[in-house]
């Protein structure tokens, strides 16, 4: 396992370079790793509850949908749900908070929020569960946590 702050620092060297408004960008594995040997650090997963059921979830993320199935209609109450959920457990705006989706995209403007919020520990899982499509934009685990071995569950 790496440093913890050299992971941290590789996250925040990527934000500079895609002048991400939050701390960073993770690859799945690094994130595992913080998530692992990081107290308080947690992992938000903002699919929905369909994709939690029918490809799988990560056993100790918090859950916060970003969009409903069917039709991928925004929640317009995510902050408000995000910041409950976090309350809830206790999380202060001091905390390392991950987000994770499909494949980063619902993820990256769910720490957009988060930062927005006042996290200033926010972080975009890049890959996401699933990882990228390949030409026939089919998920056949190219890359993301799923395809690094990483824990889940169906």
């Amino acid at each position: 396992m790496r440093d913890i702050q050299e992971i941290f620092a590789l996250a925040e060297k990527r934000a500079i370079e895609k002048r991400l408004p939050y701390a960073g960008a993770l690859t799945p594995q690094e994130a595992y790793e913080i998530l692992t040997a990081s107290a308080g650090a947690q992992l938000i997963d903002v699919r929905t509850k369909a994709e939690l059921e029918l490809v799988g979830r990560v056993p100790s993320a918090l859950h916060v949908e970003w969009a409903f199935y069917p039709g991928m209609v925004a929640n317009p109450d995510f902050a408000a749900q995000l910041q409950a959920q976090l309350n809830q457990k206790n999380v202060d705006n001091n905390a390392v908070l991950m987000f994770l989706c499909r494949t980063g995209g619902r993820s990256h403007n769910a720490a957009l929020v988060a930062e927005s919020l006042g996290y200033q520990h926010a972080y975009n899982v890049l890959e996401g569960f699933e990882g990228d499509a390949n030409e026939q934009k089919q998920r056949t685990l190219i890359n993301g946590w799923k395809h690094a071995g990483l824990p889940w569950t169906n």
